[in-house]
């Protein structure tokens, strides 16, 4: 009898050392998935924007419109022992679009470790967003038990957390998106303090106010997106401040022929009141800081590819885009770059899981919405989540620019979904004979047992399918890279091997920043393989690049091209990559060769042969 208590305890996680061994389990899993082959996928062009602008270094430094060597172009992925912040800041703030915190913090970082060939080591740029990520795994921890003082709530959303595709894919990114997530979680905690204050009628400890304020001023150094958390969190908050006011009025009513002013019902504190709107002054004091850069933003050439025209159908895209995204941070298998029969499998087997997983997840939100302690802060993150989608679709419609279009950019609710997730699965795990709601498969009229399935059965099966699409982002199956450089140049340095040992050019329309950073990945990707199958391929030397410039007119990079050949020895191997502008090939005694490329993501590409 003893020993079946003792067990049903350790079950329940009635003992502090099995909630802190829990969690160490949770944090090590974690830590596996996010630094298993870390440095194996090529730089995307943003992390290459990421990389170049910590070291200090700027790419406006590398020359257009002539041929240059391949140590020219990556030279801004060297580190510079001349560099400093104040050339971090500098050039971030003249050639990007982003906030220098993170930047600052990477380029301290990176100084501690040694280069890979002369240029910056990739393994330890992805690294500090992956120390970051399994950061958030107590972090989470401690906003689940802060939120709703329940140690199974934290353990739940810790879980989710380590397994979750998305955090796994942000995590594996040598970019930013890490740093806000924490702060995010910070934010959303002092969010669920001041609720419960709300609730209690208490007054905002000031302690509570100041780091608030601080957490979010922080946040917008961070990532300009953190703006959109602040607002999510105002309107949520304005929500529950306008619904304790109606109640208290409403009630006051109808109690005001009651003598005995204890029942009435109290409102909240004015001077918890104050607090908070100083909470949302010195927030927008923070936000007012940064206007200037801001603008400088939304002018840029650099975010101008998400004010793209739309047609009927892609208006109609935002909303299930955001809807997708969500999915990604419970479960993923491979639905890109994978053949036919493969992405159907995965499609139905994770419409299934959805059919199974998604009326557990809600009739445990909406259990937990019936418990009276933890009910408004329920409703508090559901209404940030909520906030937070209606802002990005009202940006997305209103302004023009679809920020849905990007997965990195849902960060701003991404803690917040991972905390619901953490409470539905813990009423799961609390209640054993809760079952999904069949009408689905009453409905398609299939029975399947597994949608029965309910208690912990179902919170193993959720966090296992998490866990196996977390293998598939690490194992590059899920959120690949736009452009992919890893099979571009083993298959221009296939047929180059075929061929005579020409000289090789490889050329692209420079419009901005964005196309220099995807020249910069293929030529990365050259120096990469340089150790391994170039170097035993003695036929085969490193090409020169072109980055032919485009101003307006894109006649300026036709006669780039043709001004740079002129120059070179002929015969030539000439491969134009994303060539937005005439080539005009007899101009240069040029043929297009007559074999068939493949399709490669994010290029479109063509050889020439020029005599």
């Amino acid at each position: 009898m003893t020993f079946q208590s003792s067990k049903l305890k350790i079950a329940n996680g009635d003992y502090p050392w099995f909630h802190s061994l829990l969690l160490l389990i949770w944090i090590a899993i974690g830590t596996v998935l996010r630094f298993t082959n870390l440095a194996d996928k090529p730089p995307s062009t943003i992390e290459i924007a990421t990389l170049v602008f910590s070291l200090g270094n700027s790419l406006q430094t590398i020359p257009l419109d002539s041929a240059i060597t391949l140590d020219t172009l990556l030279q801004p992925l060297q580190l510079n022992p001349e560099a400093n912040i104040t050339s971090v800041i500098h050039n971030l703030m003249t050639e990007s679009t982003h906030p220098p915190v993170y930047f600052m913090l990477a380029h301290w970082w990176m100084k501690l470790f040694s280069t890979e060939a002369g240029l910056v080591s990739l393994w330890a740029a992805r690294a500090l967003p992956a120390i970051l990520g399994i950061i958030s795994i107590p972090a989470i921890f401690c906003f689940g038990f802060v939120a709703f003082r329940s140690r199974l709530i934290a353990q739940m959303a810790a879980g989710m957390m380590a397994v979750s595709p998305y955090g796994i894919f942000i995590a594996q990114e040598a970019r930013h998106y890490t740093l806000p997530v924490l702060l995010i979680i910070a934010s959303l905690g002092c969010l669920a303090i001041t609720t419960r204050t709300i609730n209690n009628h208490n007054v905002l400890p000031i302690w509570v106010a100041l780091f608030w304020v601080g957490v979010n001023c922080l946040g917008i150094a961070t990532h300009y997106f953190f703006i959109l958390v602040v607002a999510a969190e105002g309107l949520s908050l304005m929500a529950i401040i306008l619904l304790n006011t109606w109640r208290c009025r409403h009630q006051e009513i109808d109690l005001d022929s009651t003598p005995d002013l204890a029942l009435k019902p109290k409102s909240i504190i004015p001077n918890s009141l104050f607090r908070i709107y100083a909470v949302a002054a010195g927030t927008l004091i923070g936000c007012f800081v940064w206007l200037p850069a801001l603008q400088t933003a939304s002018d840029s050439e650099m975010t101008r590819w998400i004010y793209q025209g739309k047609n009927l159908i892609e208006l109609l895209e935002p909303a299930p885009r955001i809807l997708a995204w969500i999915v990604t941070m419970l479960a993923l298998l491979p639905v890109e770059g994978v053949s036919l029969p493969t992405i159907v499998v995965s499609g139905l087997i994770l419409l299934v899981f959805m059919f199974f997983a998604v009326p557990i997840l809600i009739r445990g939100v909406r259990i937990k919405l019936e418990e009276s302690d933890s009910s408004l802060i329920v409703q508090v993150l559901i209404g940030f989540i909520a906030g937070a989608i209606a802002i990005f679709l009202g940006i997305t419609y209103l302004l023009g620019a679809d920020i849905t279009l990007a997965a990195r950019y849902q960060f701003v609710y991404f803690p917040a979904v991972i905390i619901i997730l953490g409470v539905s699965l813990a009423v799961c795990w609390e209640n054993q004979e809760l079952e999904a709601n069949n009408k689905f498969s009453k409905f398609l009229k299939l029975p399947i047992p597994a949608l029965k399935i309910g208690g912990r059965k179902a919170v193993a099966i959720i966090l296992l399918i998490g866990l196996l699409g977390s293998m598939t982002v690490v194992t590059n199956f899920s959120f690949q890279k736009s452009k992919r450089p890893d099979i571009l140049v083993p298959q221009i340095v296939k047929i180059q091997s075929a061929s005579p040992k020409f000289p090789v050019l490889i050329a692209i329309v420079r419009k901005s920043h964005s196309e220099t950073r995807a020249m910069m990945g293929i030529a990365w990707e050259f120096k990469r393989l340089s150790s391994s199958s170039l170097s035993t391929n003695s036929q085969f030397k490193y090409p020169q690049f072109l980055l032919a410039k485009k101003d307006g007119d894109s006649q300026t990079a036709t006669d780039a091209l043709h001004k740079t050949l002129a120059q070179m020895p002929k015969p030539l191997d000439l491969w134009t990559i994303n060539f937005t502008a005439s080539v005009e090939e007899k101009r240069q005694n040029c043929v297009v060769d007559s074999q068939s490329q493949p399709k490669i993501s994010g290029y479109k590409y063509k050889l020439y042969h020029c005599s």
